[in-house]
């Protein structure tokens, strides 16, 4: 499998950069056989979120787009609510803090007080009751084409990115049927996803016709972001979990995993895929090429 080279990538909206500042850093050490080595490694940074006057949440993150996943967090966890409207989002690198401003006065303290942590990687955090923002949710019946699965696969796993620079890092990618448009990488998936989120309430971007790809475990943290952001379909390289198959059914959502080359499981939304290309015809990863599933 041959990777895309950095000008390749210019039809996303918004690509990995691996050589970004202050994204990785080189250390020293030895290997297996006592050598001395140099190797890339992924940065992990504290951010502060705001809401108004009130502290929220402070995050671990590799420090890129922090406007984008501030807005998402809040997005996703119910504190900004549609027809909000943001008067300003204020990042201060120094302090490592972004404030949030809306017209609409807002205290969350009862709501803090209940935090459940999640299953996700560099430690999600969920405000609240899980469920209760997905009450008389139904995601759009969106058809979806094996196509469009293999086609996105082949091209995002290939794309330059800092997993595949330095590792360690999690990627969720927006996508409209077979085109990738925003990719972002986090030490967290839930943040990798919290990124696009702030992305599209940002850009007012539609997600009805959107897949959302993610290298991540589907777990009910997952499946509850996505269908709070209204996107109708969800595919993983990697598995499931019995309580994200069940919020999936339960809210229509197209849940697609374990998706390497050839093969691929659907455990929600089966009646939606239109299976139009030949399994037989695509291409098998090479293990030494795949993306490791997490």
């Amino acid at each position: 499998m041959q990777l895309a080279r950095l000008d390749d990538t210019g039809d996303y909206i918004i690509a990995p950069d691996p050589s970004a500042a202050r994204l990785t850093r080189c250390v020293e050490g030895t290997d297996h056989e006592g050598r001395r080595v140099t190797t890339n490694v992924v940065e992990e940074r504290p951010l502060t979120i705001f809401l108004n006057g009130q502290e929220i949440v402070t995050a671990m993150t590799i420090g890129d787009y922090p406007d984008y996943l501030a807005l998402g967090f809040l997005r996703n966890q119910g504190m900004l609510q549609a027809g909000d409207e943001i008067t300003g989002v204020d990042y201060d690198e120094e302090l490592e803090t972004v404030v949030v401003r809306t017209a609409r006065q807002t205290d969350y303290e009862e709501k803090m007080r209940k935090k459940t942590r999640t299953s996700g990687c560099a430690v999600g955090t969920v405000f609240g009751d899980m469920m209760s923002g997905l009450e008389g949710v139904r995601l759009p019946a969106t058809p979806v084409r094996t196509s469009w699965l293999y086609a996105l696969s082949a091209r995002i796993n290939r794309t330059p990115s800092l997993y595949l620079e330095a590792g360690a890092i999690h990627g969720t990618v927006l996508c409209h049927q077979d085109k990738p448009l925003v990719y972002m990488e986090d030490v967290g998936r839930h943040n990798a996803v919290d990124k696009i989120a702030g992305w599209m309430l940002a850009e007012n971007v539609d997600a009805a016709d959107k897949i959302l790809y993610t290298t991540g475990r589907l777990t009910s943290e997952m499946v509850i972001k996505t269908a709070m952001m209204g996107i109708p379909v969800l595919a993983s390289r990697s598995g499931f979990t019995a309580w994200g198959v069940e919020i999936a059914k339960e809210v229509g959502l197209t849940l697609i995993g374990r998706m390497k080359g050839q093969r691929f499981m659907c455990l929600s939304g089966e009646d939606r895929l239109t299976r139009d290309a030949n399994p037989r015809e695509i291409a098998e990863e090479p293990r030494r090429a795949g993306r490791k599933g997490a």
